[in-house]
């Protein structure tokens, strides 16, 4: 998606243990009458955050995609009190694909002997108020968008870049989810494992104060649902989500099957999921993993 590769390799060399970022929304919405067409977006969002919070964002809607670049300095440092987290996994982010009706999902997760560790990097309380000032200026711009149009924004990127350090910060949020968290069908630890969210290290990113290291492109669902699921695997692993003796490959299972049902999606036959670290394949139909969506 972006000519900066972003990963948790890269998050590794940056020191920072990446952990998803909590915005706690209020349930309360913008007016619904529309107020902004859909050519007006970018301008918009920029303008709101310019004005209201002193923020120089570059906004980018393509096709039914819209991003927002802030550039800014120094955006992780040395915690006061480190976080402690137990780590029981060693999970390595791999590549998954959604195309021509089948769905292929490859793993790299090792049980290690459980310790206890101590985040060495955290994000700037500072750089995290603007990263959710920008995400409610978004929010009130695109419920307040004219819907009657075709093609309107389905999913959106803000993308926190430290432009003298060359480190930076991707989430991708669908629009939908944003939706039933602010109006209370999901809860907000639902809605923190539906946002993509990885990192990345690159010297392009220094000194680019418009985003133009940046590849935009319009996201489509498939590639949102392969990003969420590597997401999802890296957090119920990583954070950790189960005891050290769980079966990874029925969790995993568990992830692909929830994944799919969340987002309706059905346009498969068939799902392959390969454990690279046992070097088992699992392959099922349409049918077994709808019904392991409602176990």
């Amino acid at each position: 998606m972006m000519r900066s590769r972003l990963s948790s390799r890269s998050s590794a060399k940056a020191g920072f243990k990446l952990l998803p970022l909590i915005f706690f929304l209020s349930a309360c919405t913008s007016s619904t009458s529309p107020s902004f067409p859909k050519e007006s977006i970018p301008q918009a969002v920029k303008d709101i955050c310019l004005k209201e919070y002193k923020l120089d964002v570059s906004v980018r809607l393509i096709s039914r995609t819209l991003w927002v670049y802030m550039p800014l300095e120094d955006i992780i440092s040395k915690p006061e009190k480190p976080e402690k987290y137990i780590e029981r996994f060693l999970v390595e982010d791999k590549e998954n694909t959604l195309a021509e009706r089948k769905l292929e999902v490859s793993y790299l997760i090792k049980p290690v002997e459980e310790t206890t560790k101590e985040q060495e990097m955290v994000l700037d309380k500072t750089v995290n108020e603007k990263i959710f000032n920008v995400l409610q200026v978004v929010r009130r711009v695109l419920f307040s968008i004219d819907n009657s149009q075709k093609n309107t924004p389905l999913f959106f990127c803000i993308v926190t870049a430290d432009i003298k350090n060359g480190f930076e910060i991707k989430q991708v949020f669908h629009l939908l989810d944003l939706k039933k968290l602010s109006y209370g069908f999901i809860s907000q630890t639902e809605y923190q494992h539906r946002i993509v969210q990885d990192t990345g290290v690159s010297p392009d990113i220094i000194g680019d104060k418009e985003g133009a290291h940046l590849l935009y492109r319009d996201i489509t669902l498939e590639e949102f649902i392969t990003y969420q699921i590597r997401n999802r695997i890296r957090l119920k692993f990583q954070k950790p989500e189960v005891e050290k003796n769980a079966d990874i490959d029925k969790e995993v299972l568990k992830i692909v099957a929830h994944t799919l049902d969340t987002y309706a999606y059905k346009d498969f036959n068939i799902v392959e999921l390969v454990n690279l670290e046992t070097g088992g394949k699992t392959i099922l139909n349409q049918a077994a993993i709808l019904a392991n969506s409602r176990d």
